[in-house]
């Protein structure tokens, strides 16, 4: 007797880039953990108030790429990337958030690990955010 592998949900979010897909036409998705990646990396570099009609879903760490690299300033950016995934991404365990300055390049690199709720498999999306005027 074959036994089935069967997921109990699939995650699917559309592709911002709004790409045609060739042979349908129709808009293209993003399935299961690639949907859940680009809505993390989405979630970290939406300023609060740049969403219509949900301006409480956004992350202050472009507020604090501006103050000066210290301890604190990167301890403050982990709790904020923390907060905003836990907050609002419901498809996801946290497990953590590491947070490393780059002074040459003027910005920060953050890793984040998670696993999806369906899911056993440890994942990794690593973001670079930089001081723009």
């Amino acid at each position: 007797m074959a036994t089935i592998n069967r997921k109990t949900r699939t995650f699917t979010d559309i592709n911002l880039n709004f790409s045609a897909h060739p042979a349908t036409r129709d808009i293209v998705t993003r399935i299961d953990e690639d949907a859940v990646k680009a809505s993390v990396k989405n979630l970290v570099s939406t300023k609060n108030f740049e969403r219509p009609f949900h301006p409480e879903i956004g992350c202050q760490v472009y507020s604090l790429l501006f103050n000066n690299f210290t301890p604190m300033t990167t301890e403050l950016v982990r709790k904020t990337v923390e907060e905003v995934i836990v907050t609002y991404e419901p498809r996801v365990r946290l497990i953590d958030v590491r947070v490393n300055q780059d002074d040459d390049r003027n910005g920060i690199e953050i890793a984040i690990e998670f696993m999806l709720i369906n899911s056993e498999k440890p994942i990794t999306v690593t973001t670079f955010l930089e001081r723009t005027r």
